[in-house]
This record gives C-alpha cells, structure tokens and sequence, in this order.
C-alpha cells in the first residue's frame, strides 16, 4: 500500500489541512522527510490511524479523544492509497481507493462512507483497511525512536485478535517490544540453510549483503550451516543492535504479509517511522538509510527526522521514486463486457466446473449466426437483452447473485439449473446438440458431458431419481469427445446402467482418460468390473495425476465396502478419493468410523462435502449429534491423519468447531488448534474471540471493531 494524501480536520496540532507525499507532477517519491515537530509526529500517528481503521486501531489501546481538537469537534481523516494486490495483479485491486474514519471526542472511531468524504477526488470510492486479512494489499508499518526487544520467540500470538496492531504499535508506545533478533535470525538461518526454502535464501542473502556493505559488519558466515546467530549477535555494539533490530522487525513483518511471494522484501508497503536518526548514531544515518532502501526496494518511507538528517539522505536515495499504477480503464471493461446488439448473455451463476447446460446453448445460437457472451457470478454484459443463468447449488449467495442479474435484465432473464427449478430443461433441439467446448477456452483438450443419467435408488437427500429416472443413455463417447482423449464424465451413476461394463472396456479399448467426478458406486462393484475400472486411465478433473472416486455417506455396512474395494488391489501408493457427506444424518460418532474406517483403506484418503438440500429435499435433523462422550470422539478425529486432502477435512473441522460452541457455549481447544495449525492462523485471534463466528464481530471485539 502507498499513500497518495492524507486529509484532515479536528486535529489537535494540525487542525485543517492536507499531507501529501507527492510532488505537484504526480511522482511519489521513495522517501518523504518531515522536520522534527509536534505536528509532523501528529501527522504520522493521524496516518496510521486511517490505514489502520476501525478494526485494528481500537486494538493499540490508546484514548483516541486526545488527537481531537476539543471536547466538541471530531477528527475527521481522509487518505487516498494504492493498494497492491496479492501477487500484484493488478485487476484484482482498483488502483486508488480512499480510506476515511471519524474519531469523536469520547474516543469512539467508526469508518465513513462514500458519500459523507469530503476531499476524496471524484469516483474514489471508500474500503475499509484490513490489517488482518488482505495483508498484501493493506501492508503497512510504523516505528517510533525508542523499543524494547522481545526474548526468546520470534512467533506472533495468534490467540490475540490485534496481534497485529505490534506493527505500529512502537510508534505510540515505547516500552512497546519488537522481535527477537536471535530468535527471528536462527529460525530465518535454519529454513534457508538447513531446509533450503528459497524465500528464507534469498531474505536472508539479502540481509547478510546489505548489513555488511551499509554498515560495516562482518555478515560473511551468515549462509553457512554453522553461523552461530547467538554469538553474532552478542558481539555487536549496542548501537549496532540498536540500528538492526528495527529492521529484522520490519523484515519479519513482510514476511508474515506475503507468506507465498518468492522474495517478501519486495512487497509494496508504506513505513512510518519517527525519528529513525536516533535509532543510529548520526554519522551512521546516511548508510543506514540506503540499507533501508536497499532491503525493502519497493517501500514508500514516511518519516520524521532532526535537522542534520534532513540534510544528509545519500542524493541517490532521495532521488527515488516509486511506479504507482494508473487507474486502469480496461479493468472496468473487463468487469462490465459489451456485445453487440442481438447477442446472449450466458451467466454461470455458480459452480467451479464448467457448465454442459450453457455450453449447449452456446453452440445452439452460434448455429443461429447470434453472438454469446460468457460472464461468471453477477457481472452485466452491455447491450444484451437476453441472459440464461444456471445455478448449480441452492445457496444464499446463488439467490443473490439472480436477484441482481433480475434488476438488469429484467424479463430478458431465463434461469434454470438444479438449484433453482427441477422441471426447467432445456429446449430438446438444445439438448441434442453437442457442447460448444470453446465457451470455456481453460478446458483445453478436455471434454465433458453425460455419457447416462439417471440412478436407481431413491435416497431422500438426492435429487437425480427425481430429475432424471432411472439409468438411460444419453450419449456417446464420439459426440462426447469431440475428436479429444481426455473426458470429465458428470454421469450421476455409471456403474448402475446395464451397459456399464461394455462403457467401461471401450474406455480401456480407446485409451480415453476419465475423471468420474461424480464418484463411482461401489455397490455395483464385481470382481470383472474392478479389472476393468483398474485398467481405466482414471484422473483427477485437471488429468494431472492418476485417481478414482467413490464415495460413503454413512457408516452402515462398512464391512461390505472393505470387501468391494479389496477387489481392486490397491496399494497405499494410489490416490483413491472417498467423497464423504456430512451434516445430513450420521452423528459425530458415525462420522469419526467413517474417517477412521477409511483410514484403515490402503490409498484412500477423503473430500468432505456439507448437505446442503435442495428444493424439496429434507432439512437435516440429528436430535443427538454430539452423544455422550464429544471431547473424546474429538480428540480422536482430530488425530486421523490423511496421507493427503486434510485441507479438504478443515471445512468439515470448523463446521464442527461452530457446532460445538453453538451448543455448549465454547471452543474445543483441541480441534482449534488443528484448524489453525498450518492455514490462515492470522485470523486464530477473531476466530477465538467470536466462539468459531457464533458471536457478532462487534460484540466479541467492541463496538469500535466494525
């Protein structure tokens, strides 16, 4: 994040006025200076406030009425900032946003809206900064003069929901503490040269190079296995560690912001800092702000410095500038497609497959000489009239989505699909042509559709007997293909047709790769069809890795399953992916025999999937889920360990996590603790504080959270 302007009123010191670190010709420079008074120290706190914002800032602590004029006027701040995307893409964050809060006399802080900004340029619209979350996009820092250093860990507090706030939290407090330099060091040294990570090589490279040039110190054996980080650290002068623990700090901090990027000092960001010529000896100020520059090359430097410093920044750092990304006018293009008149919106309104029902039509009204436009979720193409939507799911966001494609297409809006309408098919002219594969250009020599539809067993949570009968062809593997070899076979059960074993060897026959993504039924399973299934190039949906799919969505006849499966011979080097139901019948204790049940299986592992009903479908009712013994049956499904997928089981962790505290009023520590283990652990603290999101966010963090 870069700031463009801060603008203000109702400050103590400032009062009216605007900051901004650009020049009159649009360049922001790489270091902005201010002179060591009380208004500008009160211009950096009012910066970090409005990039902070109405969730994090309550969680410094401090009064915030004292930075407002009076007892009767508010502190009203504008900032106008560039957020950067994750990764730097840049479409997927607008190029300027505004950030605006209030903070009234009493201390209470809320954010603004659009509409109630006063100096924001035309079209800036107003988000709310998320120092929690989106960490790329809203990465920023603040230093004051003086710290204390934490001992002995270098590892944040997930459990406390402002963890974050330690990244400015030095410059309104200090006896506020930074990292751990030993700690940070050994840790950083042991994954770049024990473990070999190469975001942790190159950080750590980059250090040793930098401190060693800039400052003078002997960095030589850093990238050895045996740099002796205590020793090291120990033989350094106290203004040495004083002018280097800043900025392990601040390194550490990047690192936590962009966890995937290759080299993390490179992330845009804006630092505040005050007085950072005191954390160095005078003399020492200039190599150590080119050491700044040098490690974090992409920083936009805010800061606050006495007379001499001002004088001294090296002319080749304070001749840098930063690239900030104009508003890109194509990206709004992209969000809102035009065609020209007479062409049909196709709209997948969910689903992460691509969708057979659009593909048809697609290849229907190109027959007709009439252009079709494909968009995704809720997006308007212009100069459309006609739009077909198909939901898949019935969700909340589903419904959503239609209510807006409504409002622009009024009665030119057709939706159809299993989540919305059972009776609605297709036109039979559209069913019987083939699918136009080129709608979706990602399915690049895949193909997919129905070879049968149908199921013969009538269970009350599925919808297919319903929909489509009993078993029934409706293809062939020619018209499916298409002149490819790779198929997405969305049958709803295969192995139940007639003519399964004949479909099966004519796989095998013509080499035709095969993800049976709707799973295949063990229960149709011989001894003569696993031959044939294990013969089968079975793959995943991207045909990157070999796997096939079955499913158990109870744990009755578990016994049964084991003998089917011992038909086919695998070893626990095969990828056999079992799709588990849950959420609709079977108790805690039943879905723990499942788990462990497949766990026993050699090579299978589990994706778990929430019942969620459609249309008429049942509402799920389990009087007595958790039974007897919860902590128990917890604690033991928590220590079923996959040999892969056990991402795919944290969604089912955490809608366990949300039921248990809905019902005892707490958190299984246990089960919390896996959640959180290796995935989005920034967000461990809310999580806590919110009982797994059972408690309003306002409620569990205080009014002023947002």
């Amino acid at each position: 994040m870069y700031l463009l302007s801060l603008s203000h009123s109702g400050a103590r010191v400032n009062d009216v006025g605007v900051f901004s670190p650009q020049t009159p010709h649009g360049i922001l420079p790489k270091w902005t200076l201010m002179p060591a008074t009380n208004a500008s120290l009160e211009l950096l706190e009012l910066v970090a406030f409005v990039c902070g914002g109405v969730v994090f800032t309550p969680g410094l602590g401090l009064p915030l009425g004292r930075w407002c004029r009076d007892t009767e006027t508010s502190l009203h701040l504008e900032a106008l900032v560039v957020p950067h995307a994750p990764r730097d893409i840049r479409y997927r964050t607008p190029a300027r946003r505004g950030l605006a809060v209030e903070i009234d006399p009493q201390g209470e802080i809320c954010c603004l809206r659009t509409r109630t900004c006063r100096s924001l340029p035309a079209g800036a619209k107003v988000s709310q900064a998320r120092m929690g979350s989106a960490n790329q996009a809203w990465f920023f820092l603040a230093y004051g003069p003086q710290h204390r250093l934490h001992r002995g860990t270098d590892r944040f507090d997930f459990s406390d929901p402002f963890f974050r706030t330690d990244r400015v939290r030095s410059l309104f407090d200090t006896s506020a503490r930074l990292t751990d330099p030993v700690a940070f060091l050994s840790r950083l040294h042991h994954k770049a040269c024990r473990v070999g990570r190469y975001p942790a090589q190159q950080t750590l490279a980059s250090l040793a190079e930098g401190i060693g040039d800039y400052l003078g110190l002997d960095t030589s054996g850093w990238l050895e296995r045996s740099f002796d980080v205590e020793a090291f650290w120990s033989g350094l002068s106290g203004p040495a560690q004083r002018s280097v623990a800043p900025l392990l700090d601040a390194v550490r901090h990047a690192i936590d912001a962009s966890p995937f990027r290759p080299r993390p000092l490179d992330i845009p960001c804006l630092v505040i800092w005050d007085r950072p010529d005191e954390i160095c000896e005078i003399e020492r100020f200039p190599a150590w702000a080119a050491l700044v520059d040098r490690i974090f090359p992409a920083a936009q430097i805010v800061a606050r410095v006495g007379d001499k410093a001002l004088s001294r920044l090296p002319a080749a750092v304070a001749a840098a500038c930063l690239s900030v990304p104009p508003p890109d006018p194509e990206t709004r293009a992209r969000l809102s497609p035009k065609a020209r008149r007479g062409a049909v919106a196709l709209v997948q309104v969910d689903g992460s497959l691509p969708n057979l029902a659009l593909m048809k039509l697609a290849r229907h009204y190109r027959e007709h000489g009439r252009e079709v436009v494909l968009t995704k979720g809720a997006t308007r193409v212009k100069g459309v009239d006609v739009a077909y939507a198909s939901a898949i799911f019935t969700a909340t966001s589903a419904t959503r989505r239609l209510q807006t494609l409504r409002q622009w297409y009024g009665e030119g809006l057709v939706v159809g699909g299993s989540g919305i309408d059972l009776a609605r098919r297709l036109h039979p002219d559209v069913e019987a042509v083939p699918a136009d594969f080129s709608l979706y250009p990602e399915l690049g020599d895949r193909a997919l559709g129905f070879l049968t539809r149908g199921c013969p067993f009538r269970c009350p949570f599925c919808l297919v007997p319903l929909k489509e009968g009993p078993p029934h062809q409706v293809s062939d593997f020619d018209s499916l293909l298409q002149g490819r070899n790779k198929l997405i076979l969305l049958d709803d059960n295969l192995l139940a047709h007639p003519q399964a074993d004949a479909f099966l060897e004519e796989m095998v026959r013509r080499e035709i790769q095969v993800n049976f993504t709707q799973t295949l039924d063990l229960r149709f399973v011989n001894r003569t069809m696993a031959t044939l299934i294990r013969r089968v190039r079975s793959s995943n949906t991207r045909f990157t890795r070999p796997v096939l799919h079955f499913s158990l969505n109870d744990a009755r006849r578990l016994e049964g399953v084991r003998e089917k499966y011992d038909l086919f011979g695998f070893k626990a080097s095969d990828h056999v992916e079992f799709v588990c139901m849950y959420g609709y019948d079977t108790t805690l204790e039943e879905d723990v025999t499942r788990f462990r049940f497949l766990r026993s299986l050699p090579g299978a592992y589990v994706f778990v999937q929430e019942y969620r009903p459609v249309g008429s479908a049942p509402v799920p009712e389990v009087p007595d889920f958790f039974g007897p013994a919860p902590d128990r049956l917890i604690s033991e499904l928590v220590s079923i360990c996959f040999a892969q997928n056990m991402k795919s089981m944290e969604n089912y962790y955490r809608w366990l996590s949300r039921r248990y505290a809905l019902q005892f009023g707490r958190l299984h520590e246990a089960l919390v603790n896996t959640i959180f283990r290796y995935n989005n652990r920034s967000a461990k603290g809310v999580y806590l504080a919110t009982l797994a999101h059972t408690v309003d966010r306002r409620e569990a963090l205080g009014p002023e959270s947002g």
